[in-house]
């Protein structure tokens, strides 16, 4: 009887416990769910909070300009649908034309992009990746300059690009542009470069690859999603600014799309809204579509580079 007691006491004391584990986890599951809920309404918020005035404006844009000014609020065009706006838009000859504006974006913003990622890929290599003198005042320089406001030095870059007479050109705009997008391309770049371990590389180079195809076929995979990133920054900024447009294309037939869209707001006349929003629509297509084409790169990039080193 005396071996037996052990036995009995043991279970009768490990008994409560696994009786009251069910309702504790029952009690965590519900805390789960609860604020899963909790976040999921904030989410849903969020995301109504942020996608309402995109579909204000694609909903405006296919509505008569007299309903957009009604006190009614019109949430879809129904029978009241109409392509008005865009022919306006692009077709339209009474204010700056269509074509030559999008032809004027598109060339520099590929040109910011393309200078911009060669440019800042080299310096945040050189930064990361070697020892130089006067390596911290330069990455110090990098975050003060990105401290001062452009319209701060609009005056001074007016009369640069004048003295250049590269006024209302498209490599006038690019260097201003680049001006601004190089110091945040050259910082965000510097992040991803040092997050890869020099150690591939030196291990690579043990196994008998050169320095150059060392980076080309181990680092720089890794770097992709950094790379692609780094690049829609570069996009949107070149293709969305204004200001500096504004005081560097001065011509009609040199405005970006963002001036375009300026001209259909005049002072002698109403504010065209029905062709603003078609306008607008016209500009935020080409960024939707670029995002589209590099999200893959951007949340596969990685995984993808890790499994070809």
């Amino acid at each position: 009887m005396s071996t037996l007691n052990p036995t009995i006491t043991g279970v009768a004391s490990t008994a409560p416990r696994s009786a009251g584990s069910g309702p504790r986890k029952t009690r965590e599951g519900q805390r789960k769910k609860v604020s899963n809920v909790f976040y999921s309404a904030i989410a849903v918020v969020v995301f109504v909070f942020s996608a309402f005035p995109v579909y204000w404006m694609i909903n405006s844009s296919f509505l008569p300009t007299n309903m957009i000014r009604s006190a009614d609020l019109t949430f879809f065009p129904g029978s009241s649908f109409t392509w008005n706006n865009y022919q306006t838009a692009i077709f339209n000859q009474e204010r700056a034309p269509f074509l030559p504006a999008l032809g004027n974006s598109v060339m520099v913003t590929f040109f910011v992009l393309i200078v911009s990622m060669v440019l800042a890929f080299m310096a945040s290599l050189a930064v990361t990746r070697f020892n130089f003198k006067g390596r911290k005042a330069f990455i110090i320089a990098i975050l003060a300059v990105q401290m001062i406001p452009g319209e701060a030095m609009m005056i001074s870059i007016f009369r640069i690009i004048d003295g250049w007479q590269l006024l209302n050109s498209i490599i006038g705009l690019g260097i201003v542009y680049l001006s601004g997008v190089l110091p945040f391309t050259i910082w965000t770049l510097r992040g991803f470069v040092a997050g890869v371990p020099a150690e591939l590389e030196e291990a690579a180079m043990i196994d008998g690859c050169s320095r150059s195809k060392a980076f080309w076929r181990i680092t720089f995979p890794l770097l992709a999603p950094g790379l692609v990133a780094t690049g829609v920054f570069a996009f949107i900024q070149a293709w969305n600014e204004f200001v500096m447009a504004l005081i560097i294309m001065t011509r009609p037939e040199s405005m970006t799309l963002p001036l375009w869209l300026r001209t259909f707001q005049q002072a002698t006349q109403a504010t065209n809204w029905g062709g603003l929003m078609a306008g607008s629509v016209l500009v935020a297509i080409p960024v939707v579509v670029f995002f589209l084409i590099v999200q893959g790169r951007m949340t596969g990039g990685l995984v993808s580079g890790a499994v070809k080193g």
